[in-house]
């Protein structure tokens, strides 16, 4: 979600996959280590805002993130009492993008005039940071087997998962057709300097819907639960 998709969840959604450890504190609170790696893609055409730009791109996206989860209600994995339960989590995550368009590396481009310093504009750079909040429920399948379903969504602090934050910074008359950087940084070629290509009070937003798997291990020298029971 930014300024090619303002608005609207789950669209152009795109199939990630990942890895995560969580280390069970008691049976309200945990910790989890997670790491994701998807594709996010958009286009202006889809949009309410601007639609006429014909501004699109896609972007790996690798994430990492540290949170701590709250449930709901006492959970353990492999209990027959305590085996659901809704949670919520929040931390913190670093992101690795790169946006592209016909093949070409937008960041590298500077399409808004950060190669020649428009108006004081600096190349962005392809790692970022997040605040991951979520929610979700929790299953205990089996002894070691547990199931979770869940949304977060990710707050940014960059503005430019889409390569679109500012202005445009070439008058559409002169773009050589020729030249990757300007012909992407005006892709209908009817705008001048200044005029809005995105919003630059807003940062962007990505999220994750899915499901996990997680087996469960013994670590040397925790003792069992006394509340569990089988």
């Amino acid at each position: 979600m930014g300024d090619l998709n303002p608005g609207k969840h789950f669209l152009k959604t795109q199939i990630s996959y990942g890895i995560l450890a969580r280390y069970n504190i008691d049976s309200r609170w945990a910790v989890k280590l997670s790491a994701y790696r998807g594709k996010i893609k958009g286009n202006s055409q889809s949009s309410s805002f601007l639609s006429d730009r014909n501004l699109s791109f896609e972007s790996p996206l690798t994430d990492i993130s540290a949170v701590a989860e709250f449930n709901f209600l006492k959970y353990y994995t492999g209990s027959r009492r305590d085996f659901i339960s809704p949670y919520i989590y929040a931390g913190i995550s670093a992101f690795f993008y790169d946006p592209v368009a016909n093949g070409y590396s937008l960041r590298s481009l500077g399409t808004e005039g950060q190669q020649i310093g428009y108006e004081g504009r600096k190349p962005y750079g392809n790692i970022s940071v997040a605040i991951p909040f979520g929610l979700g429920v929790k299953f205990s399948l089996a002894r070691n087997l547990g199931m979770t379903l869940f949304w977060e969504m990710h707050k940014t602090f960059s503005d430019y998962l889409d390569d679109v934050s500012q202005t445009y910074y070439l008058n559409s008359k002169n773009i050589n057709p020729g030249n990757p950087e300007e012909v992407l940084s005006d892709p209908s070629l009817n705008h001048q300097p200044g005029m809005e290509r995105g919003n630059p009070k807003n940062q962007d937003w990505y999220s994750f819907t899915g499901l996990t798997l997680t087996y469960k291990f013994k670590i040397h020298g925790s003792r069992k639960c006394r509340e569990t029971k089988f």
